[in-house]
């Protein structure tokens, strides 16, 4: 076991007898084993559910609204924390109309009743999800994510699908299998944000074991990107796939530490790693988020520092849909959210660029910590917990109307199979908790 991990694991209480468990404590290590409460798990992926919903809503409020385009850096028409509250401004194709999910930049929630719309950052994990319990096969193949994905995705626009999500499709129309759909020979749009968003959910998967994580998010996320996009969504599936040590420390505490343990994943010559690092010490020089997020556009996307070259290659928008700068706007509003879920939104919505993204993967992240009670605790109010996948997506059970309840469910019939068939584990049906042994070589 790697020092970084024994670090994750110190102060979760030891497994001594049932007196312990009866304290409903979610997570605990006893010698070579993790014990994982599967009622808390549940509750945990229902929060998970709510919490990116939740952020991908509010986040597209500002979605596109900002994304530099000068090279003065002393006049970055970027929004800053007294934007909060205030008249949402057009986004970069609205010419001049503001957002029609709200007028003002703030919190986007839907009541009971309502219906949580899916869209691109949810509706894929959905798909995989149901992909995965439809075949029986947690390890999906190749003909099965592209039947998935024409069955399930819409060919005839608007079908919220945008660069290299869309190439993919198209390829797979044509005939090709993923991997090959996001070679960069066939798909110029490899190096782009799309697989960030859809595949963070492998890691709840595999809770505790980043390694199976990595491997069971593998061909998802190579179905859409290649090279250090490739590597970004698997920093995030390794974050996620750890999400659950640790229960006894704060959540920044623990953000903290997994944050790190990913880096570790990077490879240090490219520019992720490189990125990581940078903000990583203007988070803890004290500056201010919003001078962060400003030296960040100075460094990638006017002088194109660590190799991150996007700038020179003429894209719309300058790249606002590419994998490194929407990353890198993540870090700020996971750094400076301090694992504070209204904070974390607040700041990834304001940060800039394609701003319901990254907001949506930390209100998924934190929302899983949290579990979903603490969640509407949060916000001082009951919630929905209806879901819509119909609104993107088709060819569901019920016309594509769900719960985060049932979706929760199904994602613990998942991880069931996981801990038995893909970590040697067992499950303790008296007592409802996973034993699940560690991979020290792995860890």
């Amino acid at each position: 076991m790697s020092t970084s991990f024994k670090l994750l694991l110190i102060g979760i209480i030891p497994f001594i007898n049932c007196e312990t468990y009866k304290k409903k404590v979610s997570i605990i290590q006893s010698g070579d084993s993790l014990y994982i409460d599967r009622i808390s798990y549940l509750e945990q992926l229902e929060g998970f559910w709510l919490g990116t919903s939740i952020a991908n809503w509010t986040g597209l409020v500002t979605e596109m609204d900002k994304v530099g385009n000068t090279t003065d850096i002393t006049t970055l028409p970027f929004y800053t924390r007294e934007d909060w509250g205030k008249m949402d401004q057009p986004a970069i194709w609205d010419g001049e109309n503001p957002s029609q999910i709200s007028e003002t930049i703030d919190y986007v929630l839907r009541k009971p009743g309502e219906l949580w719309g899916a869209d691109d950052d949810t509706d894929i994990e959905y798909m995989y999800q149901y992909l995965i319990l439809q075949n029986k096969q947690v390890k999906l193949s190749p003909r099965q994510i592209k039947e998935g994905w024409l069955e399930h995705i819409s060919s005839i626009e608007e079908n919220y699908l945008w660069v290299s999500n869309q190439k993919a499709l198209d390829l797979m129309n044509e005939g090709y299998l993923p991997p090959e759909t996001s070679s960069p020979r066939l798909n110029e749009h490899s190096e782009m944000i799309d697989a960030q968003l859809t595949t963070e959910i492998f890691g709840l998967f595999a809770p505790g074991n980043p390694e199976l994580a990595r491997d069971l998010a593998s061909l998802p996320i190579q179905t859409v990107a290649r090279n250090e996009a490739e590597d970004i969504a698997q920093f995030y599936v390794t974050m996620f796939s750890l999400a659950s040590l640790n229960p006894e420390s704060s959540i920044h505490d623990r953000i903290d530490s997994i944050s790190s343990h990913a880096r570790n994943f990077l490879p240090d010559d490219k520019y992720p790693a490189k990125m990581y690092d940078y903000i990583r010490n203007l988070y803890e020089s004290n500056i201010p988020w919003e001078a962060t997020r400003d030296s960040i556009y100075k460094a990638y996307q006017i002088e194109q520092r660590h190799g991150y070259d996007i700038t020179s290659k003429n894209l719309y928008c300058n790249g606002c849909f590419a994998a490194g700068i929407n990353f890198a706007a993540s870090l700020v509003s996971l750094f400076y959210g301090e694992g504070d879920l209204l904070e974390t939104i607040k700041i990834g919505s304001l940060a800039g660029w394609d701003s319901d993204n990254p907001t949506a993967t930390w209100g998924g992240l934190i929302g899983f910590m949290m579990g979903v009670n603490a969640i509407e605790e949060a916000f001082g109010t009951e919630l929905s917990n209806k879901f819509h996948i119909h609104r993107t997506r088709q060819n569901f059970p019920n016309n594509g109307i769900d719960t985060f309840e049932n979706m929760a469910e199904n994602g613990l019939k998942i991880v069931d199979s996981v801990v038995l068939n893909e970590m040697n584990g067992s499950i303790n049906q008296n007592r409802n908790y996973w034993i699940i042994p560690f991979n020290r070589d792995n860890n």
